[in-house]
């Protein structure tokens, strides 16, 4: 453990910065450019921007001004998926929302674009965890959230029926990239500075912010990055992305060349198709990054970190208990859990192929005060949700970069005892969203201290490419310098997790959907 607590009072301090930024007073709708806007949380809000538009299964491109003035004042429907079935879906749906203390051209802020979680087949930045209002506000910076195309209409892998397709396998990828692509063309016009644009995104976001980070459309769109609970070690190969396409085709029961009843058929019957078994890992069928050698032509972080990545700083985190955010403590696959059993229930959990009950020997021995919910929660987090990010950022370590920082969220829920920190937990932290429905972190002053911790770390390093709290040591070998966010506070400590980092090391991380 090192020196270095970032105390109490600091925090307090920097929470007082925070709130000193401007307020705007009440007058009429603002107009930005060619849109009209609305004020919220104290700052300026364009929601429904459109960046782009395309065809289903085709590469979308940005659409020129017609001249009229947009109201941008509500929130575009979302991609369609099985998820989320109350908000409005629609395959037009590449859409960004801007919040901005104020839209002087020349006020030159930060900007951060935030990419939304779901994995790559569900989820949205309408979500009210992430409205960006409150961290404008606050971290003093242009905010900008984005929608894209998910699941099969984003990554289906379609390039076996001719070169028409070469790059649908990353589709949704290259949403993003046109996303950035406006930004980087009108955010001056928000009062944000192109040349200073970080993104960040939790779960499915981080995985699609660790793919951009190997792909050479995005060279130049972005200049740090911050990675919440989400990675990507390797995309899928085309092997496998066939295989999907194929299971695919098989649960609409098409026949397999029929690709143009794929592309007419209606959208909603599309995605029921998406329940079939996945041919290679099981569950329900993913589709994410194709390594396609036209848009991804190299794994993120296989062999080793993208060289076109490494001069970019970048923060990757995750929290203390991942895995009890979606295997629920009160249900069927903890329900009765033993010592005799928990072999079995870890199992199909994890994502390294170790022998469990060797697994489960291990944590006895090391912990054995624990009760069979705490080795299965410890052994699940460390063995699925965790080893990408160790991965990750060892790859970036191994280099002359020392432009690499993470943190583990170690705050329980104090609105769930069993819940502990668990995965999304750190979202309303960073946007200052701490009484969005969702939020699990309570509004409690330990819980704004650890927001404004948070906030702090990522608007310093849209900032200035480094994060905001000065005593946060890069991340090297061998000391792997962790920040461990407590309630309120934080300290940096050496390896915080060694045990398990090393008991897990010994066999090899699979990425989900490769």
């Amino acid at each position: 453990m090192s020196a270095a607590d970032i105390t109490r009072r600091a925090l307090l301090g920097g929470g007082a910065a925070l709130a000193a930024a401007p307020v705007l007073a009440r007058a009429r709708d603002p107009q930005v450019a060619r849109f009209t806007g609305l004020r919220e949380d104290g700052v300026l809000a364009f929601k429904g921007i459109r960046y782009g538009r395309g065809a289903r299964f085709e590469r979308a491109v940005a659409e020129p001004w017609d001249g009229a003035r947009t109201r941008a004042q509500a929130f575009a429907p979302i991609a369609p998926q099985r998820g989320n079935p109350d908000m409005a879906q629609s395959e037009d749906c590449l859409f960004l929302n801007v919040w901005t203390p104020d839209a002087n051209p020349r006020a030159g802020r930060a900007v951060m674009v935030y990419f939304h979680g779901g994995a790559y087949a569900n989820g949205t930045v309408t979500d009210p965890l992430t409205h960006g209002g409150k961290l404008a506000a606050q971290g003093d910076v242009v905010v900008v959230t984005v929608n894209h195309r998910l699941n099969a209409l984003g990554y289906a892998w379609l390039k076996p029926f001719g070169p028409r397709h070469a790059e649908s396998g990353n589709l949704g990828q290259l949403d993003l990239i046109l996303a950035l692509q406006w930004v980087r063309e009108h955010i001056a016009d928000f009062g944000g500075d192109p040349a200073r644009v970080m993104v960040f995104g939790q779960s499915g976001g981080g995985a699609k912010i660790a793919t951009l980070m190997a792909m050479p459309a995005a060279i130049g769109l972005f200049h740090s990055a911050a990675t919440m609970s989400g990675q990507q070690v390797v995309a899928s190969g085309p092997g496998n992305a066939w295989k999907r396409t194929q299971a695919l085709f098989a649960a609409l029961k098409l026949s397999p060349g029929d690709l143009e009843m794929l592309r007419t058929m209606p959208v909603q019957q599309l995605i029921e198709g998406l329940a079939a078994t996945d041919p290679v890992i099981g569950g329900s069928l993913y589709f994410g990054p194709v390594l396609d050698m036209t848009n991804l032509p190299r794994h993120p972080f296989w062999p080793d970190a993208a060289p076109q990545s490494l001069g970019i700083p970048m923060i990757l985190g995750n929290t203390r208990h991942e895995t009890r955010a979606f295997i629920d403590p009160r249900g069927p696959k903890v329900q009765g859990l033993d010592w005799e059993n928990l072999p079995t229930r870890i199992a199909p959990e994890i994502k390294i192929d170790l022998d469990v009950d060797w697994v489960v020997a291990q944590y006895r021995a090391r912990y054995p005060d624990w009760t069979p919910p705490q080795v299965f929660y410890s052994a699940t987090t460390a063995g699925r949700s965790w080893p990408g990010q160790v991965i990750e950022a060892d790859k970036r370590a191994k280099t002359s970069a020392r432009n690499t920082w993470v943190y583990q969220l170690d705050r329980p829920s104090p609105l769930d005892p069993l819940r502990g920190a668990a995965h999304t937990d750190d979202i309303p932290y960073v946007f200052g969203t701490l009484d969005a429905p969702g939020s699990m972190s309570g509004t409690s002053a330990q819980a704004r201290l650890t927001s404004d911790l948070m906030m702090r770390a990522f608007t310093g390093m849209a900032k200035s490419g480094k994060p905001g709290l000065p005593d946060w040591q890069p991340y090297t070998l061998p000391q792997r310098s962790t920040l461990v966010v407590s309630d309120g506070a934080a300290q940096t400590v050496d390896d915080p997790r060694k045990w398990e980092r090393e008991l897990w090391a010994k066999a090899p991380y699979v990425q989900p959907g490769s």
